[in-house]
């Protein structure tokens, strides 16, 4: 089995597991010299000049049907992401490589905005944030998801945000403006209180202090603010459920939704040898707890399954969820957003209209 024993400091794993796809096969192991300590791993950014940038699809159990990634691989590391395996269409790991060779898309702006102005287009929310993070630390520099908002905001099109980022603060500009036309909504995920724990879970991803404060923030700037206590890790992070959306509510967010761990392809051998490295002690009773609400499998990817597991335990989760969304007074839809203000707005050289 893989060990973690040289897993580099501020990562989420150590571990680099060829993609489903790849050819060739690379493997750790301890052979009785024990491991050298790990120096720290650089970030690698390439560019991509996409050729289309929005994503559609038709899945039954999501809220949107379009989305915009701007980038590919996640800094933040968390273990448990469940986009990891799409690192593995890019012939490389879903492991380490997902968090330290990340891919930019500089044109997505423009293609956004190409997209958006096609004839025949008809708006509905966007979504931001359904893959990887677009405020993962390299975002500060990149400024894409800035920009792909200043066109957002342009054409007056709504926008749904999902983030661990604090950096999503520097554009309370745009989302504000955005919010005033009920446009925007965003959603911060809180996993967990325990800042050890999240720590070694997402380790690159601000603490659960800072993304509190965060809810603060936009909720004070008027920018509508769900909270998502995601993923909901069984026998490991469910007890905190409560204590996430009370925080959150006390900060600010007035809406709230949940879903359970997730563990698509590579994800589940990533985050069963994360268990035995990190919280040796509870890896057992946790991987149960995550089979009895799978079918005995680590995962079931069924629609509608796949959000909420089934079984008893997966169902006392959903009862204490809601249980406490009445409580607390969170709305589980959200706000919605207008489409009705969504225009082409004239381009230079564009000629203007005599009416």
């Amino acid at each position: 089995m893989p060990i973690q024993s040289n897993k580099p400091s501020s990562r989420g794993t150590g571990l680099n597991p060829s993609g489903r796809f790849s050819t060739r096969e690379d493997s750790v192991f301890d052979d009785g010299w024990g491991f050298e300590e790990v120096a720290p791993i650089r970030t690698e950014l390439r560019t991509e000049k996409a050729r289309r940038i929005i994503t559609r699809n038709t899945s039954p159990d999501l809220s949107f049907d379009r989305s915009v990634n701007p980038y590919r691989g996640c800094e933040h590391g968390c273990i448990y992401c469940f986009a990891r395996p799409t690192h593995a269409y890019l012939d490389l790991s879903p492991g380490l490589d997902f968090e330290t060779k990340l891919t930019v898309k500089p044109n997505a702006p423009d293609r956004l905005a190409r997209e958006l102005s096609a004839k025949g287009y008809t708006p509905a929310p966007m979504a931001f944030g359904t893959n990887t993070d677009p405020y993962q630390p390299v975002e500060l520099k990149q400024n894409v998801m800035r920009q792909c908002l200043d066109v957002l905001r342009d054409f007056q099109h709504p926008v749904m945000i999902t983030t661990k980022g604090a950096l999503i603060e520097r554009d309370l500009d745009i989302l504000s403006d955005l919010a005033a036309n009920s446009l925007v909504s965003v959603g911060i995920s809180v996993t967990t209180l325990d800042a050890r724990l999240c720590r070694q879970m997402e380790p690159r991803a601000p603490s659960p202090e800072r993304r509190l404060k965060a809810i603060e923030r936009l909720a004070d700037a008027g920018v509508p603010v769900r909270v998502l206590a995601s993923p909901m890790i069984p026998g490991l992070t469910d007890h905190e459920l409560e204590a996430i959306l009370t925080a959150a509510r006390d900060a600010g967010a007035s809406a709230s939704s949940w879903v359970l761990l997730r563990q698509p392809f590579e994800v589940a051998e990533l985050f069963r040898d994360w268990l035995q490295a990190c919280v040796p002690d509870q890896a057992n009773k946790v991987m149960a707890r995550i089979r009895e609400s799978h079918g005995g499998m680590d995962y079931d990817s069924k629609w509608f399954k796949r959000m909420r597991g089934e079984g008893l335990y997966a169902k006392m989760i959903s009862q204490r969820y809601k249980v406490a969304v009445r409580r607390l007074g969170l709305s589980e839809s959200g706000p919605n957003l207008r489409t009705d203000l969504f225009h082409v707005p004239p381009r230079a050289g564009d000629q203007l209209s005599l009416f």
